[in-house]
């Protein structure tokens, strides 16, 4: 007998949602975890330890290293973070989001780890056709599922030389402020992001296989990545190569990770627990409650600050979206968009779903039937 997991899974590679896909879902003393489909088209059946491009679900992860530098001392929430970021030093603010680039005036306020945090730095997506959208395209710092193009010195530097679409703590905007904070956190220890998680966090939790790469040995566990389009999916990563297979050619600390489910399942399981791993406090409770509480000013919840509708019973905590009402509330978590999710309920279940299909129509059918799999058991 089949469980609802795994139906769900074999159903969506049956009807071509994903090629292959693995997730797990359960608590502390009950957790399951199913492979289906393959690791490419036509390919090698998916395995239950592929290695997955995680995109976005890295900011609950540099979320947590970064409140471990501040419980640490080397950082609080709402000092300015120009210390050492001098790039973000005098920043210049939009009349408007959608102002000529030389309509602007000086900040008020300085960018702080709060602001980062909670995407509302000044720096991020562009939704709305304008001159920063066009700038940002023009300076190659927007964002999509594509790898970074430069090191993260020169994509700060690229950003920076363009002006904030809002006041500090005044708007949201999403993804950029992350990218700012994993250089943050590479510029505080003194060595790239990657050696700073792999000593700091990822080693402490056992995640033998969390990365900003996948080591050359293990390349073969990378599926290939996808895109849904008219004609069918479009490759856009091959199985075994790409971006992540290998070591990259420059500083990736503004970079997104690679994990497996056994990891990122294992981290949601630290955050379900209180924060803690075998008797260890990873991140403090407090700093846990305001990371998966929302933290976004009203002012800053504007209709066009992200999709349509997203603030409707949502809000942003630190580094995660949180279900603010309805029989969801108090649920935590995100989306990457190769097609990932994970989310840590009230009661401790936990779900983490990774496929490497770009996020769209018929992906987020495939995330909305996971996410409601502890509400049918």
């Amino acid at each position: 007998m089949t469980s609802a997991l795994q139906d769900l899974l074999e159903r969506h590679v049956a009807s071509g949602t994903v090629p292959g896909v693995v997730a797990s879902l359960g608590t502390a003393e009950q957790l399951e975890i199913v492979a289906a489909g393959a690791m490419s088209v036509g390919g090698a059946p998916m395995r239950a330890d592929a290695i997955m491009r995680m995109q976005s679900m890295t900011k609950a992860v540099t979320t947590v290293a970064a409140l471990r530098l501040v419980e640490a001392g080397r950082l609080r929430l709402d000092e300015p973070v120009e210390r050492w970021l001098p790039e973000l030093a005098d920043r210049q603010v939009l009349k408007n989001p959608t102002a000529d680039l030389a309509d602007t005036s000086p900040a008020v306020r300085a960018i702080t780890l709060r602001h980062l945090l909670t995407n509302t730095s000044g720096y991020g997506m562009v939704l709305t056709e304008c001159p920063l959208q066009r700038a940002m395209a023009d300076s190659e710092t927007d964002s999509g599922v594509d790898p970074v193009r430069f090191g993260a010195d020169e994509w700060l530097a690229r950003l920076a030389a363009l002006p904030l679409a809002f006041q500090p703590g005044e708007g949201w905007r999403y993804h950029h402020s992350f990218g700012i904070l994993g250089i943050l956190i590479a510029r505080v220890a003194g060595r790239p992001l990657q050696d700073h998680l792999a000593d700091d966090l990822l080693g402490p939790l056992g995640l033998r296989d969390t990365g900003l790469w996948v080591s050359a040995g293990s390349v073969a566990r990378l599926p290939a990545s996808y895109r849904h389009t008219d004609s069918g999916l479009v490759e856009l990563e091959p199985a075994a190569g790409g971006f992540y297979a290998g070591h990259p050619p420059f500083d990736v600390s503004h970079a997104e990770l690679v994990s497996t489910v056994r990891d990122y399942t294992r981290f949601a399981r630290m955050l379900a627990d209180g924060g803690r791993f075998e008797g260890r406090q990873i991140v403090s409770e407090e700093h846990l409650r305001l990371m998966t509480s929302d933290q976004v000013p009203a002012i800053a919840k504007t209709p066009d600050s992200f999709f349509p509708g997203f603030w409707d019973g949502t809000g942003w905590g630190f580094g995660v979206g949180v279900d603010t009402e309805g029989g969801r509330a108090g649920r935590y978590g995100w989306s990457g968009g190769l097609g990932t999710n994970f989310f840590v309920d009230p009661d401790g279940t936990v779900g983490v779903l990774l496929t490497q299909v770009e996020m769209g129509e018929r992906m987020q059918i495939l995330l909305d039937e996971f996410q409601a799999l502890p509400e049918a058991a």
